[in-house]
């Protein structure tokens, strides 16, 4: 015998899985503008590679939002393909610049907008991930799990440029900003990857 809740609680589901994914879609909205400042300001690749990545998961959260929509399968493909080449592209940019700005020796500046944003960032994401793992679990969708996943290495990613922006600022490691470029690009390289993997099974 059904319970006539259950399509109540599906829609509740529903519902939490959109609230997440605006969050998401908003909180790296606002990042890609204190990002873009705090990259200029302190010329650092990390926090330039970290705006592009909030960029990209503008991206991720709207082919979520579209799937928890119903929206047919072609334009999902299409959207999950557009972001993958985005991450490929987003790794040979960190990579060229990494490289140069090791080869150059050059010497970021001191960015506490950086450091702030990105501790916040990290707090932020592994708290939506955590969410959006319950609600994909509970409402047994793929798609909102393997974007709560992405959310979480966000979340890792950040403290990644956060580590960097410290050692930078504390000890005057400046090679740990393009270090944690590097970090950047590996996931890049990953996540573009199996995007463009997944769209031909």
């Amino acid at each position: 015998m059904s319970s006539p809740a259950a399509p109540d609680r599906c829609s509740r589901l529903l519902r939490r899985g959109f609230i997440l994914e605006s969050i998401t879609l908003g909180w790296n909205v606002v990042g890609i503008v204190v990002l873009a400042f705090g990259a200029v300001m302190a010329r650092s690749v990390a926090l330039a590679g970290f705006g592009l990545d909030s960029l990209i998961e503008i991206g991720a959260s709207t082919v979520v939002i579209w799937e928890l929509s119903g929206t047919g399968e072609q334009r999902q493909r299409r959207a999950l393909r557009l972001i993958g080449f985005a991450f490929l592209l987003l790794a040979i940019y960190l990579g060229v610049q990494s490289t140069v700005v090791l080869l150059a020796r050059f010497h970021p500046r001191h960015s506490s907008l950086g450091i702030v944003w990105t501790a916040l960032t990290a707090a932020v994401m592994f708290a939506l991930a955590a969410g959006k793992a319950a609600t994909a679990r509970a409402l047994d969708n793929v798609v909102l799990r393997t974007e709560g996943r992405v959310t979480l290495v966000d979340g890792l990613l950040a403290i990644a440029v956060l580590a960097g922006l410290l050692l930078n600022a504390e000890l005057g490691w400046w090679w740990a900003d393009p270090l944690a470029g590097y970090v950047l690009l590996a996931y890049g390289a990953q996540a573009g990857a199996a995007l463009l993997r997944r769209k031909n099974t």
